[in-house]
């Protein structure tokens, strides 16, 4: 388990980027549930936790493929792949990512 930061410094409708030896997972906090997902686009290199987000989606910011928070999959083109999702645990306020149990893309 990786600690993405307190449940108080994530607020609705934010994200935060953490690293990890396997590569950047974005955690985001949609409507008071947490999500996390691989960081990267598989469209293309850009960062998802500098996307927007509505509801349980987020925007890449370069050319506005959408991605639902809870499985990983494209909404729309140009991204054609899904990105990973993981776990994620609160416990005593703080945020804890799963990184062991991510899910397989599809």
């Amino acid at each position: 388990m990786i600690t993405a930061g307190a449940v108080d410094d994530l607020p609705v409708g934010e994200s935060v980027r953490i690293s990890t030896p396997d590569g950047a997972i974005a955690v985001f906090n949609a409507d008071g549930e947490f999500y996390a997902i691989d960081d990267t686009c598989s469209h293309q290199d850009a960062s998802l936790s500098e996307g927007w987000l509505e509801g349980c989606f987020v925007e890449c910011p370069l050319h506005a493929a959408s991605f639902d928070l809870r499985t990983g999959v494209p909404t729309c083109l140009p991204a054609k792949k899904a990105v990973r999702t993981y776990p994620v645990v609160v416990e005593n306020g703080v945020i804890h990512v799963d990184t062991r149990s991510r899910e397989a893309v599809a």
